[in-house]
């Protein structure tokens, strides 16, 4: 297998990866676009040539470009990465709700499907936003996509139940292992995916285990709760190309597995669903491929 940049390791999954398998989270990062002022995150570029490296190691076809935290509200290097790669994928923008519809409709026409709402290392973004942004949006069928601390999400329980779009939460969630069952945050990202309002990416296991490791057991748990929960509301994402953790100086990720342990997920659920599901049905269904 070839060298893919920001992944360690060099083999494909040893999983057999379904034809039209997606990577629901992704970045793309280029040092000609301007960084917002307060970024917290400033990784180095990594390309469209970059990510078809690993596209082609970990046999994926289609993927969704995620607006990161490092350009705020500026789309445009995300919607460069969305034309180069064309009608196999997707994006999440951020935006500030004050866009006019004639824009929004033109991200739509881009291939974008969905807004991130970054409470974590986001740099344009307020909790307070939550309401505003899901009106602007719902008339578009998007979805609103959502990272923040656990305490923070439990206390907007209220007004998630009322939001007229779709929910999408990233990185599981930003759930740690040892909550699991505990935290009152847990419990409603299966309650609203229970009920079909809210869908969970299993991405950035090394962030939220506790070990920062995606081959943390810990995981095995909190990953299967939601396969369990709602099996057709489940995605998985690479978080290629793993800023936070270039960030924290830890070791990069094996993406190939990254893979291979959603596969060990979805033993831990004796049944409940498959890599096609995850990879390929649902995602065909929330992005519209």
């Amino acid at each position: 297998m070839e060298y893919v940049p920001f992944s360690a390791g060099h083999l494909g999954p040893e999983s057999i990866v379904p034809t039209g398998a997606c990577d629901c989270h992704m970045h793309v990062y280029d040092a000609s676009y301007p960084v917002a002022s307060d970024a917290k995150l400033l990784p180095p570029d990594a390309s469209v040539s970059d990510y078809r490296r690993l596209q082609r190691r970990l046999g994926l076809s289609r993927v969704v470009l995620v607006t990161p935290s490092t350009y705020g509200t500026d789309n445009r290097c995300m919607l460069s990465g969305l034309a180069a790669l064309g009608s196999v994928a997707r994006g999440v923008a951020v935006i500030d709700g004050q866009e006019s519809d004639l824009e929004l409709s033109r991200l739509h026409e881009l291939g974008v499907r969905g807004v991130r709402l970054n409470l974590s290392l986001g740099v344009a973004s307020s909790v307070d936003q939550l309401e505003s942004l899901a009106q602007r949006i719902a008339p578009l069928g998007w979805h609103l996509q959502l990272l923040m601390a656990a305490d923070l999400l439990a206390s907007q329980a209220a007004v998630l139940r009322r939001l007229p779009v779709a929910l999408v939460f990233d990185h599981m969630g930003r759930i740690s292992p040892h909550q699991v069952g505990i935290h009152p945050a847990h419990r409603l990202i299966l309650e609203l995916m229970s009920s079909g309002r809210a869908w969970v990416k299993l991405s950035g296991g090394y962030i939220v285990s506790e070990q920062r490791s995606v081959e943390d057991p810990a995981l095995d748990r909190l990953a299967a709760s939601y396969l369990r929960a709602a099996p057709q509301r489940v995605l998985w994402g690479s978080d290629w190309p793993h800023a936070t953790a270039s960030a924290g100086m830890q070791s990069m990720p094996d993406d190939a597995r990254q893979i291979d342990r959603l596969s060990d997920w979805l033993k831990c659920t004796e049944g409940a669903s498959t890599l096609k599901q995850v990879l390929v049905d649902n995602p065909a269904v929330l992005y519209g491929f």
